[in-house]
């Protein structure tokens, strides 16, 4: 897979979600590159990761295709994050690899088989409908639900978004976009998923957008109950969380790595200072605990 290492310090994997890259993670590295050594990756069929034999509905495959990184970069151990179907596919590797992983940080967590795909791939996963809309459904989804769900940030983020739509580009571009969303049923590829959740021993974040319009917030509540060692937090944010509030993230992960604190009030506050930071005065920048307190 491909992958861009960035920065110095302790290592940090950031695992994207479908159909996006390893530059959803961009704005989110840009903070964190002073203390942590970020390693992005690509998955397969996306970014710049050419499609692979196996699909992105074998997790186990994908795991170790990613332990096979760890060892190439002679890593001993790192934190692990990620981001939609990512957080599955994190989870599945601090399942299989729980020795590697120091901490685990699960965003817009799509870890249920209850998931429903995002209304605009439902119609492309149907057959032959999918076939004679996929070119409707791609032109939709990168012209103008990611722009509606990138709101004022859409401009500034227009680059990140063309490495996100770059293989589902030209005349075929709408139906790799097709073959990459029939990944499989959620039903089965996240069935043993619930279970690997009350087995993962290290400490544990989610992150989930109030607004999320694509992954229910009572999977990550769920989450938070199952995990023995977790704590949830809400920001103020969609569906693409590491795009619309990197600085809440950066934030959220930096006191979660460095394991400072785990109050709300310091939940709020780190928040707050980032908005100061930012001179970006926008309700996004708040973030707030639910649930119990971190017990690490």
């Amino acid at each position: 897979m491909y992958f861009v290492a960035r920065g110095s310090g302790y290592p940090v994997l950031f695992i994207h979600g479908i159909p996006t890259s390893g530059q959803l993670w961009s704005g989110v590295v840009d903070r964190l590159a002073k203390r942590f050594t970020c390693h992005a990756v690509d998955l397969p069929g996306l970014g710049k990761t050419p499609k692979a034999g196996h699909g992105l509905a074998q997790l186990a495959t994908l795991a170790e295709s990613l332990e096979h990184l760890r060892a190439a970069q002679k890593i001993e151990k790192w934190h692990v994050v990620g981001h939609d179907a990512g957080s599955a596919i994190a989870v599945q590797y601090a399942h299989q690899f729980p020795q590697r992983v120091e901490r685990l940080a699960l965003l817009s967590p799509s870890l249920f088989p209850e998931l429903k795909p995002f209304h605009l791939f439902r119609v492309i996963r149907c057959p032959i409908v999918g076939e004679v809309l996929a070119p409707l459904v791609n032109f939709l989804f990168w012209r103008v639900a990611m722009r509606y769900a990138l709101g004022e940030k859409r401009a500034a983020l227009a680059s990140v978004v063309k490495d996100f739509s770059a293989p589902f580009s030209g005349t075929s571009g709408a139906w790799r976009l097709m073959d990459i969303m029939r990944f499989g049923k959620p039903g089965e590829v996240l069935d043993a998923i619930p279970a690997m959740l009350p087995q993962l021993a290290m400490p544990t974040l989610i992150v989930h957008g109030a607004h999320d319009p694509a992954v229910p917030r009572s999977f990550a509540e769920r989450a938070g109950a199952s995990i023995p060692n977790a704590r949830v937090v809400v920001v103020d944010a969609g569906h693409f969380i590491p795009l619309n509030n990197p600085g809440v993230v950066a934030a959220e992960l930096l006191r979660f790595f460095h394991g400072s604190g785990d109050s709300r009030n310091a939940s709020v506050r780190a928040a707050r200072r980032v908005s100061v930071a930012n001179r970006h005065p926008h309700r996004g920048d708040r973030a707030r605990e639910l649930r119990r307190p971190h017990r690490a």
